[in-house]
């Protein structure tokens, strides 16, 4: 397991939740060679592991208290991060332990600034729920063109990330909800008219043209741990299924990725 104890205070961190994305559309990707970018930072592949939530809501809010996607395999788990919390059986001795409700909240008390660029509308910050997300961290951002109707939301958040992170001195910690595999998809696959499992890989490898922003802006000042993940996946007719918010196989199990990026990696 990595040391976090060592990481945190010395390396920023970056954590890119691609909202609805399958593992075994990602792992198909990966393997033929269609997803360049993120074969740089996973030369190993993605990890097979289970999200902690079937829907973005259960998930991010598991995921921000120090609950990342469960290996999918017998455990325990020890965990990177995780609340000061008795009797917790996943805390381990390279465990960054935090006290706070949140991990924003614990990474803003060793000095983080803590910025969360929203995707789906569970960040839009339009209605209480919207803010619920949003509010754990010192800024948040949102706006029509970073939605799921946006056929160019991955762009406009990284631009976003690069106005608010670039000229920042102390550690930071951002979160970039991509919002661009979450239906509608359809519009990255010329032709298409609605949205299936080719659409859903074909908005991955949209975003894998554009991610490399993201490693080179926060690499810029320091060193950066990285972490790639899905926070669910989707069916697309699987078992008679549409759609998230169920216990179906192609739901909870998401790819990880979890890489150190270095200052100068990526021009």
């Amino acid at each position: 397991m990595r040391d976090m104890r060592a990481i945190i205070g010395t390396h920023d961190l970056l954590l890119i939740t691609i909202d609805t994305l399958r593992y075994d559309v990602t792992a198909e990707l990966l393997d033929q060679g269609r997803l360049p970018t993120l074969a740089r930072v996973l030369p190993g592949g993605w990890e097979r592991r289970h999200s902690p939530g079937s829907f973005t809501y259960a998930a991010h809010a598991a995921i921000l208290a120090g609950f990342l996607p469960t290996p999918a395999e017998p455990g325990p788990h020890p965990r990177l991060f995780a609340a000061a919390f008795p009797g917790s059986e996943t805390t381990a001795a390279g465990t960054w332990v935090f006290d706070a409700g949140d991990l924003p909240g614990g990474l803003a008390g060793v000095g983080y600034h803590t910025v969360c660029v929203g995707g789906v509308g569970f960040f839009n910050k339009l209605t209480p729920l919207g803010t619920a997300l949003p509010s754990m961290f010192a800024e948040s951002h949102w706006q029509p063109s970073y939605g799921v109707t946006s056929p160019t939301s991955f762009e406009e958040q990284i631009a976003c990330a690069e106005r608010v992170v670039h000229d920042r001195a102390e550690p930071v910690f951002l979160l970039v909800n991509v919002s661009a595999l979450h239906q509608p998809n359809y519009f990255y696959l010329p032709g298409a008219t609605d949205d299936s499992r080719a659409t859903h890989a074909a908005a991955l490898e949209y975003v894998d043209r554009h991610i490399g922003r993201l490693f080179a802006l926060m690499t810029a000042r320091r060193p950066c741990l990285a972490i790639v993940c899905s926070d669910h996946g989707t069916a697309y007719g699987e078992d008679g299924y549409v759609g998230h918010r169920i216990g179906h196989e192609v739901v909870w199990t998401v790819p990880y990725g979890e890489f150190v990026l270095q200052p100068g990696e990526w021009p």
